[in-house]
């Protein structure tokens, strides 16, 4: 059965768009995965409830995720708030950090308790420059979130 993962991110500098891509390559080496790549701009309701897994990706901006992924749980949450498909989804996290990601990382894991996702992978904080180190743990990551949605795991 096919499972989708949905990768939604915020990139200025290009930094957390080289690790969504990454997450995104890593994912689709898993068969029957439908990868969807979505800026947090872009990003409605219905794409939150039709994928299997969610990934967030955004950049520490002052100690705070990017205004940009802010804004998507601002405008999606009444409208998803007690919906039976979003109850439990599982959800990673990745972040490009100039400092420790923590505040981004805190302020993103906050919201998504108030969704009622469910956490099933640790967050990956990547301090400073994106290295090919980086952008292994990111496919990693995707590879697993779709390895554990098609087994079912998650």
């Amino acid at each position: 059965m096919s499972k989708s993962i949905l990768i939604v991110y915020h990139s200025q500098s290009g930094n957390t768009l080289r690790m969504a891509q990454a997450v995104a390559q890593g994912a689709a080496l898993m068969e029957h995965t439908r990868v969807r790549l979505k800026k947090a701009s872009e990003t409605q309701a219905q794409d939150l409830l039709d994928c299997d897994a969610l990934i967030l990706g955004s950049p520490e901006y002052f100690g705070y995720m990017a205004g940009a992924l802010k804004d998507l749980f601002d405008r999606t949450y009444e409208e998803l708030r007690g919906h039976r498909r979003i109850f439990r989804k599982p959800y990673a996290v990745f972040i490009s950090a100039g400092n420790d990601g923590q505040g981004a990382l805190m302020s993103i894991e906050r919201i998504c308790t108030g969704y009622q996702f469910r956490k099933v992978q640790p967050p990956l904080v990547a301090k400073g420059a994106i290295t090919e180190e980086v952008l292994a743990a990111c496919r990693e990551l995707g590879q697993t979130m779709a390895a554990g949605c098609q087994m079912g795991i998650y």
